[in-house]
């Protein structure tokens, strides 16, 4: 969410950020939300003003009542005037009542129209509007190509006896599954290594709640987001909407949460998390004939960072948060791209986001697997997120002083790993001629020491 002052003093800045999105429609409510923070300003003003002559005759009629002692023969005429001067204070104490409801009222539509006008996005970012125009950085491995057919992902899996797509859907409905033996330790094995991967980097582990309450999820993300990915808990007991509780979509939900409303002392940021959870996402739509298997789900885990920091580091976070992805899967011996998202693909809280996709030999081409954002002051605006500084002054005298200021701190978030896109990628890469799957290095200690997966004599019917 942008500051108001700023939209007010940079209608211009504002617009054409809209557009750079793609939002047309848009572009009306930053000259609706200016004059309602005008109104709201003058309406705050006029209570001020009304405030201040309630003093001023409050002295007046002290200083009649003090006459009327003093001299006695002004007692009736003193009395009159303290009359007349009382309405006037009971009759402009309605006024400023009502004055300051108005400015309430404005001041929450004011908040709802910044809610939805988007964050100003990082010069950087190619202009596009939509995913189409997502620009290629780099790469990172070569890309494999193997001399023999790549089975889809669920079936490699069920080659294992690893995987129970019916019987999930019997149970839980479509996008649910059952993962069973070598395929579930492995799906195990990429978080606990993710998790000491993240930690030997200086981040803390941290497992968070798996469920906020409406207001957090107001703080942490745009409301379409909201509508196309979270589960809401129906409680018929909860009366107000602020306390409904959601099932969250990913960890960063939650753990920026934790910080709402508080002051970070500066000496203690950057806070680097590491976080454990899992995701639940309605994941509306219909997705093409690649998104079938456990590609796109309304339930998995995932290993997250995040990351509070001061606004002048968040950018060298964003690009020290995407390079650890690429390591950890180039770690793997998982061919990688970084992928730069436009401006149309761009969430609405988000300043600079890109994609790291996974090579997939089966399709030949790259896959989503993380997703780094910078989303700059826009979520601890929201929630009250700051950092206190120490700051140095000299006053007019030429004498040296220390105030504390607080300013808003910048949040950004990458996926570490998320196990099911993860492990079509790892499949996928390290499958062999003869249906067998070599496990990587850095996995073994977390698999019993395995070094190889062999096609089981359980038979599973194909997964679609």
């Amino acid at each position: 969410m942008l500051d108001i002052k700023f939209v007010r003093d940079n209608p211009d800045i504002v617009k054409q950020n809209i557009k750079n999105k793609f939002q047309e429609e848009k572009l009306p409510l930053v000259d609706q939300v200016i004059d309602l923070y005008a109104q709201s300003l003058e309406a705050k003003q006029s209570a001020e003003a009304l405030l201040a002559n309630r003093n001023n005759i409050s002295k007046q009629i002290g200083m009649l009542k003090g006459q009327a002692k003093k001299n006695p023969a002004l007692a009736e005429e003193n009395e009159a005037k303290i009359a007349q001067l009382s309405a006037q204070v009971t009759a402009e104490a309605q006024e400023r009542e009502s004055l300051l409801t108005r400015q309430s009222e404005l001041d929450a539509k004011v908040r709802e129209i910044m809610l939805v006008i988007p964050n100003i996005i990082d010069p950087s970012v190619p202009i596009g509007p939509d995913d189409s125009c997502n620009v290629e950085v780099q790469r990172f491995g070569e890309p494999k190509v193997p001399d023999f057919p790549v089975p889809y992902h669920t079936d490699i899996m069920a080659s294992f006896a690893g995987i129970d797509l019916t019987s999930a859907r019997r149970v839980s409905g479509t996008g649910f599954y059952y993962l069973i033996g070598d395929i579930a330790r492995l799906h195990e094995a990429v978080l606990a290594y993710a998790r000491d991967f993240m930690i030997d980097r200086g981040f803390t582990y941290v497992i968070p709640p798996y469920m906020i309450r409406g207001e957090m999820v107001e703080g942490v993300m745009s409301f379409p987001e909201m509508d196309a990915m979270m589960y809401k808990i129906d409680d018929p007991t909860v009366t107000d909407p602020k306390n409904n509780l959601y099932l969250i979509g990913t960890s960063e939900h939650s753990m920026i949460a934790r910080f709402n409303g508080q002051i970070i002392p500066e000496q203690e940021l950057p806070l680097t998390l590491t976080s454990y959870s899992p995701c639940f996402r309605k994941e509306k739509g219909s997705h093409g004939l690649e998104e079938r298997g456990v590609y796109r789900i309304h339930q998995f885990e995932k290993q997250e960072m995040i990351v509070i920091c001061k606004p002048e580091e968040s950018m060298d976070w964003y690009e020290k948060l995407w390079r650890n992805s690429v390591d950890l899967f180039r770690s793997l011996d998982i061919p990688v791209r970084q992928l730069e998202c436009c401006s149309g693909d761009l969430a609405d809280l988000k300043v600079k986001s890109c994609d790291i996709e996974a090579w997939s030999p089966r399709q030949q081409k790259y896959f989503e697997v993380c997703s780094c954002s910078n989303l700059g002051d826009a979520q601890a605006r929201r929630l009250g997120i700051r950092y206190s500084q120490q700051v140095e002054t000299v006053d007019k005298k030429g004498k040296k002083k220390v105030k504390t200021v607080n300013q808003l701190a910048h949040t950004l978030n990458n996926t570490c790993v998320a196990p099911p896109r993860m492990l079509i990628a790892l499949l996928e890469n390290n499958l062999n001629a003869d249906g067998s799957v070599d496990i990587p290095e850095a996995l073994r200690p977390y698999m019993g020491g395995k070094s190889r997966l062999e096609k089981a004599k359980t038979y599973i019917p194909p997964q679609d």
